[in-house]
């Protein structure tokens, strides 16, 4: 039997500076982008994980929820919230640095979902995860619910097999 694993040792920061190339005429980070370096630090986190090959199954959510104008110091950090059988949810926060103070700020957030492979690509077992702090805790418990809302959606579950969604409006 693997070992389960805490969110912490997936951790993955990505810091990098918004360069002119990067940016819409609004002279902010391309949303896409963003996007590409979420994607990075997304699967590096996956990759720690599972120590297998990963691939992107789905970007779950993202909120573009502040621009990130030239110049900026950008930080992506992401972090496994939940494992399945061979799927790993990561979640990955966005903050931007101050120039002057250095303070950081929340920008955005992504949830993405990554398959573990083998060399083949054929899907590997996966550890599972041991949630520690309280937002760990919280992204853990609300993967499942996501997890449950995306198979519905898709037509992979049915509405009364969705237990974990039932009981939040029960």
């Amino acid at each position: 039997m693997m070992q389960a694993k805490t969110p912490e040792q997936s951790k993955t920061i990505l810091t990098d500076m918004v360069l002119p190339g990067e940016t819409n005429p609004l002279n902010n980070l391309f949303g896409g982008e963003l996007l590409a370096r979420m994607d990075r630090a997304a699967s590096i986190a996956a990759r720690r994980h599972s120590r297998h090959i990963v691939v992107t199954a789905s970007v779950n959510h993202v909120a573009f929820s502040k621009a990130v104008p030239l110049g900026s110091v950008v930080t992506v950090e992401a972090k496994v919230s939940r494992a399945f059988n061979t799927s790993m949810e990561v979640f990955i926060d966005v903050w931007i640095e101050d120039r002057i103070s250095g303070a950081r700020t929340k920008a955005n957030e992504g949830i993405y979902t990554f398959v573990a492979v083998d060399d083949v690509g054929k899907p590997v077992i996966v550890p599972e995860i041991l949630p520690e702090t309280e937002l760990e805790k919280q992204r853990f418990e609300a993967a499942l619910r996501r997890k449950q809302l995306s198979l519905l959606l898709s037509g992979k579950m049915k509405p009364h097999e969705a237990t974990e969604l039932k009981a939040f409006f029960m």
